[in-house]
């Protein structure tokens, strides 16, 4: 299973962003009296007992921007909203319910996710006895807490932690297999006039091929749930991208925001190319929210038959690929005509394998061989006169994979070292065609004070020197 989030939520000048750096231990996200500080959704990922989990802070609720950036932050808080599974509604204790926090609670009532309600700024016991306001804005377990005050951190993570979904029974266990292989999502995305259209109906007439119509989670979109081969799979149908010239063009901003919110809910999205056309800011726009969220991908170059008679060769247009899109490298190419349902099969038989390869799990004495493999070969340059160590990695998730390297100090690491260890770890784990989600993480104080015990299956530290 993926590493769980916990998105925080709530109107501006709650607390939300002081909380998330008070849980994180240190300064992520800037904590300023002004409101509308917070416009893009900042991460961290947290280690309380044996569980991992992302916290998010988001942008206030209800706000107007200043520079005319409303659409945006409201975006990236639905998008917050969309990709949590657990939602912390902060509230302000000392100023007691106000017509916003009601608004943001009638904004959180209808979505079916387990969420917990923070009464901050709770810097005296004495506030703790007038909270009962706040109990008619959500039915869920509630903590005062106090950043100033330090109140009720331990607490807040124990609630946090007992409404996480169950840990994966599998973590940690050595060549370990997921039992079942859930329904894959599969989201079609591109600018207008690619092809999609083309290509469900081309999947949607596939021999051995029962289609239904079914409401999509959103407003915005349809899904067709596809049965190919006994498998099921859901096609996200979305409208086309258009160029947008400025934000004040609502229809164009939405069918953006509705190719976002495709990419989030997808397992294997299909980015489709017009054989004919050359790559646009649209397709740049689309690629660069598939990596931020760290979808397995596959380029898809449709009206092939088109190409050939033009001269095209799959080579030159995998080269015209890979240099516009280097970051992206790992993704496979498939070559189809959908209106001649041309190589269709293929691609979703393509999308199952990377899917399986995005469930996959190893054995943590095959990473930990791995990592030192790659540090032997390529050691990581000194920084400010120090060496960088890493002591062991562990896999703490799937979908995407997602490793953790424990190590003396994260910033000692520079970027093009990392992108060295991903490289590694693609070619060498099974995780060629999908994308890696690293973290490094420094050692506590308390393992400074007494070393850890190495986990099972890592027989010495990756990095003795």
């Amino acid at each position: 299973m993926a590493v769980p989030k916990v998105a925080i939520v709530g109107r501006p000048n709650v607390g939300k962003s002081s909380l998330f750096n008070w849980m994180a231990k240190k300064m992520i996200a800037i904590v300023d009296g002004t409101a509308g500080t917070t416009r893009d959704r900042m991460r961290h990922l947290m280690h309380e007992g044996d569980r991992y989990f992302e916290i998010i802070d988001t942008g206030g609720m209800g706000i107007v921007d200043s520079d005319d950036l409303t659409d945006d932050i409201e975006n990236q808080i639905e998008l917050g909203l969309a990709e949590a599974d657990l939602l912390v509604f902060v509230v302000d204790g000392k100023d007691g319910v106000v017509p916003l926090d009601r608004h943001v609670a009638e904004r959180l009532r209808p979505i079916d996710k387990p969420k917990l309600l923070v009464i901050n700024k709770c810097d005296s016991t004495k506030l703790d006895d007038t909270i009962a306001e706040f109990f008619a804005l959500a039915n869920c377990d509630v903590v005062t807490t106090s950043v100033k005050g330090n109140r009720n951190r331990d607490l807040l993570l124990e609630k946090i932690l007992e409404q996480l979904p169950p840990a994966d029974e599998h973590e940690g266990a050595e060549g370990a297999e997921l039992e079942e292989e859930p329904e894959l999502k599969l989201a079609i995305v591109g600018r207008r006039n690619v092809g999609k259209s083309t290509f469900i109906n081309a999947l949607a007439n596939e021999d051995r091929v029962i289609v239904s119509e079914v409401a999509g989670t959103t407003r915005d979109s349809i899904d067709l749930r596809i049965d190919v081969d006994g498998k099921t799979i859901i096609a996200i149908d979305t409208p086309g991208v258009r160029k947008k010239k400025s934000l004040a063009n609502d229809i164009e901003f939405y069918g953006l925001v509705r190719a976002q919110r495709s990419i989030r809910r997808a397992d294997v999205v299909l980015m489709l190319f017009d054989s004919q056309e050359t790559i646009s800011r649209v397709d740049k726009q689309l690629i660069e929210e598939i990596i931020a969220n760290y979808k397995p991908c596959i380029f898809v170059v449709n009206k092939w038959d088109e190409a050939v008679n033009a001269g095209m060769t799959m080579e030159g247009w995998g080269n015209y690929l890979l240099n516009e899109f280097a970051s992206i490298r790992h993704a496979p190419i498939a070559f189809i005509t959908a209106k001649e349902k041309r190589n269709i099969k293929k691609v979703i038989n393509l999308a199952q394998h990377i899917f399986k390869q995005s469930r996959e799990r190893v054995g943590t004495g095959l990473l930990n061989r791995v990592v030192r493999a790659a540090v032997e070969k390529n050691r990581p340059p000194m920084r400010k006169n120090k060496i960088p160590k890493i002591y062991y990695a562990t896999q703490v998730g799937t979908q995407p994979p997602t490793i953790v390297l424990k190590v003396n100090d994260p910033v000692l690491f520079d970027n093009s070292w990392k992108r060295y260890l991903l490289g590694v770890l693609q070619t060498e784990l099974p995780f060629t065609e999908v994308p890696i989600k690293l973290y490094m993480r420094p050692k506590t104080e308390e393992e400074q004070r007494y070393p850890a015990q190495l986990p099972e299956g890592v027989e010495e530290p990756v990095d003795n020197i």
